[in-house]
């Protein structure tokens, strides 16, 4: 069975959201670099002002994650977890309903899509 603990990949970009550096990961992607952050443990980074759309952070770790204001209505994240996340003003993918949404936040379960 495939692993799905997240992991700290060594690369300079996702290293940037780490640090809440979302201005130069977004700058980064303007000039076309690209970052794997799919599976990846982004807990208590500070993402705000991320431009999400078109990503892949499925089965990302975002527990205590400041996401407010960020726009996901076009990046994967199926399989996420925001468990006790700042998500004022975030804006889900159409495929999350609110309660799998809510049940992430309030117990950490991966959110799943709706088929």
């Amino acid at each position: 069975m495939k692993s799905t603990k997240p992991h700290i990949p060594n690369d300079n970009m996702f290293k940037l959201l780490r640090m809440g550096q979302t201005q130069e990961f977004n700058a980064l992607r303007q000039q076309g670099k690209s970052c794997e952050l799919k599976g990846t443990d982004l807990r208590g980074s500070d993402l705000r002002g991320l431009d999400a759309s078109g990503l892949d952070m499925s089965n990302c770790y975002l527990r205590q994650s400041d996401l407010r204001g960020v726009d996901f209505s076009e990046t994967n994240l199926h399989g996420a977890s925001i468990h006790n996340a700042q998500i004022g003003g975030t804006f889900f993918p159409r495929e999350l309903s609110s309660s799998e949404i809510r049940l992430s936040f309030e117990l950490g379960t991966r959110m799943r899509y709706r088929a």
